[in-house]
């Protein structure tokens, strides 16, 4: 099987994920798109963070449904920040026969060069590129060009859609409404469990 692998917070779960995987899915011949939560990510602190088991849940919410679409706890059952060459590691050894494609922003894949062995996640797996505003096609492959396997970037258009988690997390808090922005049982999974109410 050709896997896609969309990690993240995933704090919370909103319809550009779900975009993105779709455009990822569709444009890059994907028989089924993973969505892997963090425990803990190793870029960055979580803000408003509700916990692991909250964001996994909020995305088996998100994908409910959609055949294609799965959610993995490879990155939330390791209780400390994870690389994405380790995951990738252990997805390989436990899918070897799949052929696995690691999906990322334009942003990220122009800071490829600066991750944790950035050519050892290309000998494991393609990176699928969505190619938005701010970060030209261009841009990504001549930043990339010099990485070994630079072959296995694969760039796709993907929809502008100005949604982010910290941005869902900020209407929440004020009471704003969030319906249509992300899948309405994250909606109400959100509401029941008081998740980033001020």
């Amino acid at each position: 099987m050709n896997v896609g692998l969309l990690g993240g917070s995933f704090n919370p779960p909103h319809i550009g994920h779900l975009v993105c995987a779709q455009e990822a899915g569709y444009r890059l011949g994907l028989d089924r798109v993973l969505f892997i939560p963090v425990h803990e990510p190793p870029h960055k602190e979580l803000e408003a963070d509700p916990g692991v088991e909250h964001r996994v849940e909020l995305c088996r919410l998100a994908v409910a449904g959609d055949e294609g679409f799965e959610v993995s706890r490879i990155e939330a059952d390791v209780p400390r920040r994870s690389y994405t060459v380790d995951t990738l590691s252990r997805l390989h050894e436990s899918r070897p026969d799949d052929r696995l494609t690691f999906i990322v922003g334009g942003d990220m894949a122009h800071a490829l060069p600066t991750w944790h062995r950035p050519e050892a996640i290309l000998a494991l797996a393609d990176l699928g590129v969505a190619e938005r505003e701010g970060v030209l096609r261009r841009d990504i492959t001549e930043r990339l060009a010099g990485l070994a396997a630079a072959d296995r970037i694969r760039i796709f258009d993907m929809p502008s859609l100005d949604i982010s988690s910290s941005m869902i997390r900020r209407r929440v808090a004020v009471g704003l409404p969030i319906r249509h922005l992300v899948p309405r049982a994250v909606e109400d999974y959100i509401a029941r469990a008081g998740l980033y109410a001020a």
